[in-house]
């Protein structure tokens, strides 16, 4: 086997690794053209076989070559898994030795640049070409986007074989459907027209601001079917298996059965395989599915949607630890498939797209924006303050009578943040964050009560508010624990359910009774919810991330959008200081109009998604070390570094933690707007460099990480 110049001649244009070449390549010697291997018979055509090793260790991503053994040759086709020995020596110019690994063949060639033997393939585990021109090279651009290896990013996309859906038949594909009618597309200015280009075979690109109640996932399958309908395929990407099965339903009700998949983990290792399979044979066309579909093989790829895109469950926890936004931003680009970004809310990434003009807004009139969405009412500290029954439970007046309204009609919604925020530092008069004057990063409380800035690790003496010239800060609060409890007490007659953690409710009746629910867990109503109350808004705001007000945003929006409209009575009661940003949009229901505030706010600072980030963890020396030899590109800002937390046994080690007892540092590399590749591009040379030269500990690299905090 034979290391090639790199990945990037095959693959669509990765970073050649000059650290991992041939150091000795005699020009004269002529290329191998292997015919036997001791004494058994080669392939007579395209005798060997460019394979991915399925090593995932950053200085081997490059290809390698195999001879294809006559008895292979048929099976041995490009796409197909394989077994090959990987690590084996010469002897006497024979391969010997090295250790058996999973593979991919990548393409079949009459000739090696190789001048020595080339090792067989050891075995065909399945002739099904898995692994198709087109997902490798998306998988390529997914890994030079993230400075990861390209056999982890294959892994994610490819699922664990299983035999028996490969020998069951493909099936025969469905012809296309009929447009579909606009629906309750006609909502949105624009929403019938973009239905139209899709029907038609463009590649129209949308920022979709959704009407809160119950018919985005209607409208989702309407632009699904209309891809459909046009002869292409449709991938659509949810966050969780609720809400994908909400989807599929609704997919199913508009276009039958059999014309669709629906790819989550509920699903099981086998069927999962199974509908994949049917989605690569091009028996389906059209997918929906979790964080794993955004790889899907869909034929002709004509919609790549993602719904709810700020979700943390589209971020994949495994390396290169790619987010299914940009996983489909990609598709769209490389495809030419119409792309179509929607939720309830809006993130700052969503704006930028439309502020760069690369996709328009979709968005329905404010009059009928304010018919669907509940009214809003808000308590804020000096309300509490005021308030005997906040001082006493935590809730002040407002929510006990929202509440006693409410469950005259329906149920009633609670919103409690999660336990485990970590409190950030504000101004105690106008409650703006405390930030670092260096870098803008979020101020924390250090050793000896100073202050330290949570992203470059610089001391702040003598801080002061820039907003109103405050110079005392406050902690925010954590969060209620006993809320469930409390209502119980106050409302004994009604039933309470609760959804969150291990147990999280789908469909509540539409009786009274109230759900206590973590974010997220929120279950929908029949009918929907008579009112809802977001408690301890400060646990929320409090957190000490770029995005805390974006997410809480985000939250408030996901458990507002189950109540009944406005004209229906419904009423939501958020408890937080009503003069913030994320607040005030909340009450006039405009998301986009705060994630454009929150973008021209971080490109003043120089903040992602305006920046490109990356942060490097890892032991203080080999951080350092690791920077010392990076070649980096022109500009870069090294902020840091920040020691991490000193994870304690017993708690489950994530992605980018430090093993027990072992003290961690983070440095954040920060480049500007069109530096993102080379950036990454250094960064994984550099982690090779240090492979090959086995110089200290690994570190740990995340490009774009999603918490900053």
């Amino acid at each position: 086997m034979s290391g090639e110049k790199g990945v990037g001649a095959a693959a669509g244009g990765g970073e050649q690794l000059a650290l991992i070449r041939e150091s000795v390549r005699k020009a004269k010697v002529p290329r191998a053209k292997p015919r036997t291997w001791r004494g058994a018979a080669l392939a007579e055509e395209f005798p060997v076989a460019r394979v991915l090793v399925d090593k995932g260790l950053i200085h081997l991503d490059q290809f390698f070559d195999y001879a294809v053994p006559a008895a292979m040759d048929e099976e041995a086709r490009p796409g197909a898994r394989v077994r090959v020995r990987f690590g084996a020596r010469v002897v006497k110019g024979r391969r010997e030795g090295g250790e058996l690994h999973d593979g991919f063949i990548v393409e079949r060639l009459s000739e090696s640049e190789y001048r020595g033997p080339l090792a067989p393939l050891a075995q065909v585990l399945s002739p099904e070409p898995v692994l198709s021109p087109g997902l490798l090279a998306l998988c390529r651009a997914v890994a030079d986007r993230y400075a990861g290896a390209l056999a982890d990013v294959v892994q994610l996309a490819v699922p664990p074989r299983r035999v028996r859906p490969e020998r069951e038949p493909a099936s025969t594909p469905s012809p296309p459907p009929a447009a579909p009618e606009p629906g309750t597309w006609v909502r949105y200015a624009g929403g019938p027209g973009y239905l139209q280009a899709l029907a038609r075979g463009d590649a129209p690109r949308a920022v979709w601001t959704a009407l809160p109640g119950p018919h985005w996932a209607d409208e989702l399958a309407r632009a699904a079917a209309a891809t459909l309908a046009s002869g292409r395929g449709a991938l659509i990407v949810v966050p969780d298996g609720r809400t994908a099965a909400r989807l599929d339903a609704a997919l199913t009700e508009l276009v039958g059965a059999g014309r669709h998949v629906l790819l989550t983990a509920d699903s099981g290792p086998e069927e999962r395989y199974r509908r994949w399979l049917a989605v690569n044979r091009g028996s389906v066309r059209a997918v929906v599915g979790t964080r794993a579909a955004m790889f899907a093989p869909v034929r002709d790829l004509g919609l790549a949607a993602i719904w709810d895109d700020g979700d943390s469950s589209h971020s994949e926890q495994h390396a290169p630890q790619p987010h299914a936004r940009e996983v489909l931003l990609l598709r769209a680009a490389h495809e030419k498939a119409g792309f179509l970004l929607g939720g309830v809310g809006c993130t700052v990434e969503a704006a930028q797209l439309v502020d760069t003009g690369w996709a328009l807004p979709l968005a329905a009139p404010r009059e009928r924006v304010r018919a669907a969405a509940p009214l809003i009412r808000t308590v804020g500290d000096a309300d509490q303050a005021r308030d005997e029954a906040a001082r006493a439970a935590r809730l002040p007046t407002l929510a006990w009578q929202v509440v006693r309204e409410g469950l005259r009609t329906g149920p009633v919604l609670v919103q409690v943040p999660r336990r485990g925020y970590v409190p950030k530092l504000s101004c105690e008069r106008c409650r703006t964050p405390a930030r670092c004057a260096g870098c803008a990063g979020p101020l924390e409380a250090g050793e000896g009560g100073g202050l330290r800035c949570g992203w470059c690790g610089r001391d702040e003496a003598g801080w002061r508010c820039g907003e109103c010239g405050g110079v005392r800060l406050r902690a925010q609060i954590v969060g209620a624990r006993r809320t469930a409890e409390e209502l119980g007490r106050a409302f004994p007659a009604v039933p309470v359910r609760t959804s969150g953690r291990e147990h999280v409710l789908d469909t509540v009746p539409g009786r009274p009774a109230l759900v206590v629910s973590t974010p997220g867990a929120e279950p929908v109503a029949e009918g929907g919810y008579a009112a809802a109350l977001l408690l301890d808004g400060w646990a929320m705001l409090g957190r000490p991330d770029l995005r805390a007000g974006e997410e809480a945003l985000r939250r408030w929006l996901g458990a507002a959008a189950l109540v009944r409209g406005q004209e229906a009575g419904g009423t939501v009661v958020v408890v937080a200081e009503p003069t913030l940003r994320p607040v005030q949009a909340l009450v006039r229901w405009d998301p986009a109009g705060h994630a454009v505030r929150e973008l021209a706010e971080r490109a003043e600072l120089g903040f992602p998604p305006v920046s490109r980030m990356a942060a490097v963890a890892g032991r203080p020396e080999d951080v350092r070390g690791f920077l010392d030899t990076a070649e980096l590109p022109d500009g870069v800002e090294v902020l840091g570094p920040v020691p991490m937390p000193v994870r304690q046994a017993g708690r489950p080690r994530r992605a980018g933690d430090p093993p027990v007892e072992e003290a961690w540092e983070r440095m954040l590399l920060r480049v500007r707007t069109g530096q993102g590749a080379a950036l990454a591009a250094a960064l994984k040379a550099a982690q090779a460099g240090r492979a090959v030269r086995r110089e200290g500990e690994g570190v740990w690299v995340r490009v774009d990480p999603v918490d900053l905090g």
